[in-house]
């Protein structure tokens, strides 16, 4: 799969966070030479946003980065990172910060994810997508609504890749019994989901109440890991306060044991269908 521009950018904001440290100049300090606020700088580092052409030089001056190629290839990483994704077209309607878990979606090799309240983006019916838009941005416009499901869908074409974004969902049983758009709606979303666990890649279980307490009491998480063992994986947690990245090695760590316990906890594939499809037979 080729590199997209929000890889590239995490790529060079990593090197240029590492060049940094070793030149031994704090964050504050480099954002002061660049004249710019140090959360602007953490955004560039973090890979969050593109770096000036400007800005990279004057880096890579204070950092002592003499080597011509080294040079070369920071600058056409820079380059690269300016372009735009094909999310892009979709910026009048994606939430604020959104687009940046679109472009490490649309450039991972794997999702582990679990949900409490909503089927998993990747998951979800048109029908399904488009009655809880509704209801957690009931201030847009039909059609603004139906670009966000357009979105949706869109994502959803990773699972069709070759080779394929492999999927691990894990869903609290509260997402099954809740019915959402009516029972049409839901039915087909449940069957929906039978279907797409038989995909190749996609895995998905069903934590039920029965579980009792459990690991995910902190909420709904994704960890996303990329073809790349050098690019670091990413917990990606969404809440109403808006979206966190966590990125160093200790978080990224306990959410993916928080994740091994909730799998080890579902129940298997196998009975997460039987119950899925038996949920479905309730609705009429």
């Amino acid at each position: 799969m080729a590199m997209g521009p929000t890889v590239r950018r995490r790529r060079l904001g990593t090197e240029l966070r590492r060049l940094r440290d070793k030149s031994g100049y704090k964050l504050e300090e480099v954002a002061a030479e660049l004249g710019v606020a140090s959360s602007t700088l953490s955004r560039i580092e973090t890979g969050k946003a593109p770096t000036k052409s400007a800005y990279l030089n004057h880096m890579l001056e204070l950092y002592g980065v003499r080597d011509a190629t080294q040079r070369a290839v920071l600058v056409g990483m820079a380059r690269e990172g300016h372009r735009k994704g094909w999310w892009a077209a979709y910026d009048d309607v994606l939430p604020s910060g959104f687009d940046i878990y679109v472009g490490l979606e649309a450039e991972t090799a794997s999702v582990r994810s679990y949900e409490v309240s909503v089927v998993h983006g990747l998951l979800q019916t048109a029908d399904y997508a488009r009655t809880v838009l509704r209801e957690v941005f009931p201030r847009h416009s039909t059609e603004q609504i139906e670009r966000l499901v357009d979105l949706r869908v869109a994502r959803q074409k990773r699972l069709d890749d070759d080779p394929p974004l492999e999927l691990w969902a894990i869903l609290d049983e509260a997402v099954i019994r809740r019915t959402v758009g009516g029972p049409a709606c839901m039915r087909h979303q449940l069957e929906h989901l039978v279907a797409e666990g038989e995909r190749q890649g996609v895995t998905i279980q069903v934590l039920p109440f029965s579980s009792g307490a459990h690991a995910g009491h902190g909420g709904p998480f994704s960890i996303l890991e990329f073809p790349e063992r050098s690019d670091a994986e990413v917990a990606y947690v969404e809440t109403d306060a808006g979206n966190i990245y966590l990125e160093k090695d200790k978080d990224v760590r306990t959410r993916a044991e928080a994740f091994d316990r909730l799998r080890a906890t579902a129940l298997s594939p196998t009975e997460s269908c039987e119950l899925i499809l038996g949920a479905a037979r309730q609705l009429t």
